[in-house]
């Protein structure tokens, strides 16, 4: 992808995804550019199967595509098929990041991008094709805006602005998040982008769906991939572990994680596996009788990248400790095997006890 040449100009932008998409075709269908009615229409495409009517794609060519434009990409698709019955949006950019392409799926919207990132959905005559081309912008350079959640900085913010109601100044975010002013800024600017945050006439910080901001949020964070994992096996079974964590004295931080954390208050399934941060794994391994092992670990100690973890974290009924559940959410998201439908429902149950959990 280093030697794509960056398309300089949306008529450049147009002209190779449009390419990019008759070359991904079979060979036996037809793509027609049509004269577009308009300037709110960047150009009608007619596609179609040998013998078919055609169907019509109205583009929206862009350099750039960022989160906060979407709603108003598909308010402007929905209003131009009432003039094309037959007509289905498509999004055509340089280059479209992960998260970004997710939410145009869920906006029902179709999209190419120039690196070769496409899916488009044709119902009449039926049509799906879906290809990936690069999961970073080719062209990015230094001094651009903040383009990812990654680093300790955000991952502060987004649990601040997750755990805590209202709205914000940055002076407030920054003395609830412990980030500098300066991080401050750059993520927030980050999510206005991204359309997850919005500021109002007065400077204030808001976030409307913070179930969002933790969903974009995992795509740059994850319980295994940020932290030094090691794995073990608790030879009494996971009960009698909890059971032992409860009942010692809390020598070293730690925070439980995963499934054992959110059956506090969405409870799914018998836990299988533990997911434990810890501020020192050896410490605690010898307190609490684990054993290494390669292969069957019921348990998973975590030294974590960021000490935010261990923020907010609560003590169960049982006397455990236990993280966040914004941070738990997360964890769940990024997690194996159920994790990630454990997290479903562990945030439809933050979404219904808010004032159980938000400050």
């Amino acid at each position: 992808m280093a030697e794509l040449e960056a398309p300089e100009t949306e008529a450049e932008v147009m002209r190779r995804g449009v390419a990019l998409l008759e070359d991904r075709l079979p060979s036996w269908w037809r793509v027609r550019m049509t004269a577009k009615p308009d300037r709110q229409i960047g150009a009608l495409v007619e596609i179609c199967d040998a013998g078919e009517d055609p169907a019509t794609l109205i583009v929206e060519a862009k350099r750039v595509v960022q989160g906060k434009d979407i709603s108003r990409l598909r308010e402007k698709f929905d209003l131009l098929t009432r003039r094309f019955p037959r007509g289905q949006g498509l999004v055509v950019a340089r280059y479209l990041s992960p998260p970004v392409r997710e939410r145009l799926t869920e906006a029902g919207l179709s999209y190419v991008d120039v690196t070769g990132n496409m899916r488009v959905e044709v119902d009449k005559p039926r049509l799906f094709i879906s290809d990936r081309g690069a999961d970073r912008d080719p062209w990015r350079t230094r001094g651009r805006p903040r383009g990812t959640l990654k680093g300790e900085p955000a991952a502060k913010i987004v649990r601040a602005l997750s755990d805590f109601t209202g709205t914000w100044t940055v002076r407030e975010l920054v003395g609830a998040s412990k980030a500098s002013t300066g991080a401050t800024y750059r993520v927030v600017e980050f999510l206005e982008r991204e359309g997850l945050a919005t500021r109002d006439d007065r400077g204030r910080i808001n976030v409307f769906d913070w179930v969002q901001v933790l969903r974009r949020w995992s795509n740059d964070y994850g319980f295994m991939r940020n932290n030094e994992v090691t794995r073990w096996i608790a030879p009494r079974g996971i009960p009698a572990l909890m059971e032992r964590i409860s009942s010692s004295e809390e020598s070293e931080r730690y925070a439980m994680t995963g499934s054992l954390a959110a059956a506090e208050w969405a409870p799914y399934a018998p836990a299988r596996l533990a997911m434990i941060y810890v501020s020192d794994p050896k410490k605690l391994s010898t307190q609490w009788d684990l054993r290494p092992a390669d292969v069957g670990a019921n348990v998973m100690l975590a030294q974590p990248e960021y000490e935010v973890v261990f923020e907010r974290s609560v003590t169960s009924a049982g006397g455990a400790r236990v993280a966040a559940p914004s941070q738990v959410a997360v964890d769940l998201m990024t997690g194996p095997g159920r994790n990630p439908s454990e997290a479903e429902e562990l945030l439809e149950w933050m979404k219904r006890n808010e004032q159980s959990w938000r400050a």
